[in-house]
């Protein structure tokens, strides 16, 4: 099991400020109201281009991409200590090629992209979040830095694409607050997450989806469950390896006396870890799925900031 277990552990208590509700919202509205600057899709400021793709340097700006808008080959220089913040709005936006250069070090209860589609179908793809949180981000009682937090009121879709986060202190993809709310669905597909706290793919909505992914755990400091399903699911998991080296769960069905259902085909989980499921939640094992998995970077995902931001995968 993860060391210094948090209140999100929990499935019967709600965390304080984190139980799917407008925590990570109000925040991200709480830094674009106190940011010095605040750079949108094509405006000037501590941006730079090199090579094919645009430099911006970190220095606590929260960055917005609109509805119908395409923001691509940036590389989010974090390297000086200063964080930035990523948020959308409306619906049918894209972010691809984008990638994040140094730890995040914003501290507790954040998220460094905060993704919503109003209705439509929105695309994240080719995005590197390898490089994580440090140590400051983490806290034995509160909650780190997570790298995708999807607002309760997503009501749309989202596909998110060779993507790969590693080392964060809270969830990798926080995806299910829209379970209860918007309703909104999330596809992760052909997605690398490991060593990152809380969980890795964290989904609620009926038609949300984890396939050809994988997940891995093979460090003590951030060991989450490997896929977390929150009510009301069912939530599909399909050709996707989840080796968690007997650390924390492979598959966390259920959470706050909510069960849901959850379909695993043609998917590998590490068997010491295992499947739990609560308050009559189901786990279905479907297809010639097992208990050796082999983790694995799926092909076309970036391994670097810089591969990805210039999109040479």
């Amino acid at each position: 099991m993860a060391q210094n277990p948090r209140t999100s552990e929990t499935d019967t208590t709600p965390t304080t400020g984190r139980n799917d509700g407008l925590s990570r919202r109000s925040y991200v509205r709480s830094v674009a109201a106190a940011a010095a600057a605040v750079t949108s899709f094509g405006a000037a400021g501590t941006a730079s281009a090199q090579g094919d793709y645009e430099v911006i340097e970190a220095s606590g700006q929260t960055i917005t991409v609109g509805d119908g808008e395409t923001w691509e080959n940036k590389l989010l220089d974090l390297t000086n200590g200063q964080d930035v913040v990523v948020v959308t709005e409306g619906s049918d936006w894209t972010i691809r090629n984008v990638g994040v250069k140094g730890r995040n070090t914003s501290g507790t209860g954040s998220s460094m992209f905060g993704i919503s589609d109003a209705g439509g179908s929105s695309t994240i793809e080719n995005v590197y979040l390898g490089d994580g949180s440090d140590e400051r981000n983490a806290s034995s009682s509160g909650h780190g830095q997570t790298a995708f937090w999807a607002n309760p009121e997503h009501s749309g879709h989202i596909d998110m694409k060779n993507v790969n986060i590693q080392n964060f202190a809270d969830n990798a993809v926080y995806g299910s607050a829209p379970g209860n709310a918007g309703g909104g669905t999330i596809h992760i597909d052909r997605c690398f997450a490991a060593n990152c706290y809380v969980s890795h793919f964290r989904l609620a909505t009926a038609g949300s989806k984890v396939t050809n992914s994988s997940v891995l755990v093979d460090d003590e400091g951030y060991a989450g469950r490997g896929i977390w399903a929150w009510a009301p699911g069912p939530i599909e998991v399909k050709n996707c390896q989840i080796s968690m080296n007997g650390q924390n769960t492979a598959i966390d069905a259920g959470a706050n006396g909510k069960g849901t259902e959850v379909v695993l085909q043609d998917t590998d989980y590490d068997e010491q870890a295992g499947i739990a499921e609560h308050a009559g939640s189901n786990v279905r094992l479907e297809g010639d799925s097992g208990t050796n998995p082999e983790a694995f970077m799926p092909k076309g995902t970036p391994t670097s900031a810089e591969e990805a931001a210039s999109g040479s995968n």
